[in-house]
């Protein structure tokens, strides 16, 4: 049965823009975040969500680019991995920016670079294109867990 070329667009707009409506709801720093010890390096508000912003649309459209170059059971992968790495994105901002807990967010972030890691690896083998999309991804994702890091340092414990 042919797959249906609207399909992962759909899909992949959809993480895409259901994963950043929730970031914006959710990632809006606060007084908590302001009163935090940052290191000079750390992008200002509207950097990183304009760098989020980005690096989604180069996702989504990694994804309808690789899931179009794979058989089906490898694209229906894609997608569910995808979607895994937009529900830990979710689960970050909500541990860092709701919770407080920058801590527990360390420890998610590893799970939430695998599963970056993942979409690179899983598409190479089908599209280097769309692999070395996700690589925006991955790299943000690797900058975005150091800054946490760098904050648990500077200004732990927390709870």
């Amino acid at each position: 049965m042919p797959r249906l070329w609207l399909f992962p667009i759909v899909v992949g707009g959809l993480v895409a823009a259901i994963v950043a409506i929730m970031g914006l709801t959710i990632a809006l720093p606060d007084a908590w975040y302001h009163q935090l010890v940052l290191p000079r390096w750390a992008p200002r508000d509207d950097v990183f969500g304009l760098v989020w912003m980005i690096v989604y649309g180069l996702t989504a459209i990694a994804v309808i680019t690789g899931w179009r170059a794979m058989p089906t059971r490898e694209g229906d992968w894609l997608i569910g991995l995808f979607a895994t790495s937009g529900f830990l994105n979710i689960l970050w901002s909500m541990l860092f920016y709701r919770l407080h807990r920058p801590d527990w967010s360390q420890l998610e972030v590893i799970l939430f670079w695998i599963s970056a890691l993942a979409l690179v690896v899983h598409s190479w083998r089908w599209s280097i294109t769309a692999a070395l999309m996700f690589l925006p991804y991955l790299g943000w994702v690797t900058f975005t867990g150091y800054l946490n890091l760098v904050i648990v340092r500077l200004n732990g414990p927390f709870g």
